[in-house]
């Protein structure tokens, strides 16, 4: 019976030292924050994630500062998105506003700022928001931005339900009959 009350006990100071370390492990995920488009300025390196195929609404537009210690870096295949280095504020503006409107329900795009842990600027988000009329939702998107080293790792996709909806028709399971 000592045994199993020392052993219990072991466990139990090893969970506690296990709880107390991931609480002290520094968060890196990103925070994004909304911004006008006239507040934007500089030089940037242009992410265009989707448009893959006519009626994909999994589109976004990310604005990485050129000059920055920092790089995004997609988790999807080279396919998936395309890169436009050097471009100035102005013309990624109006490239990255056109870009995500591609969808026919698209209703505005909403802006946003990409900070780091200490609150810095390092780029931006542009995504589409669309009628809610038909995906019951405005935004569709789910974007996780957090940083391994200086690199800003970024993964897109769609919100579960919308994903659920549009790609698991039960007409198509294979018990229908």
């Amino acid at each position: 019976m000592k045994k199993i009350i020392h052993n219990f006990t072991i466990i139990i100071i090893a969970l506690f030292l296990l709880i107390s370390l991931a609480s002290c492990v520094k968060s890196s995920g990103l925070i994004t924050e909304e911004i006008r488009s006239d507040r934007i300025s500089g030089t940037f390196t242009l992410i265009l994630y989707g448009a893959r195929f006519s009626g994909d609404i999994e589109n976004v537009a990310i604005l990485d500062i050129e000059g920055d210690k920092y790089t995004f870096e997609v988790f999807a295949p080279d396919f998936d998105y395309k890169l436009r280095t050097r471009v100035p504020a102005e013309e990624a503006i109006k490239i990255a506003e056109g870009f995500i409107a591609s969808y026919g329900s698209f209703k505005y795009p909403q802006i946003s700022q990409i900070k780091d842990l200490n609150g810095n600027v390092i780029g931006y988000e542009f995504r589409p928001l669309y009628h809610p009329s038909e995906f019951g939702t405005f935004d569709v998107l789910d974007i996780d931005y957090w940083l391994e080293g200086n690199k800003v790792k970024v993964r897109i996709g769609l919100i579960p339900e919308i994903r659920q909806r549009l790609f698991n028709d039960e007409s198509f399971s294979s018990d229908s009959q």
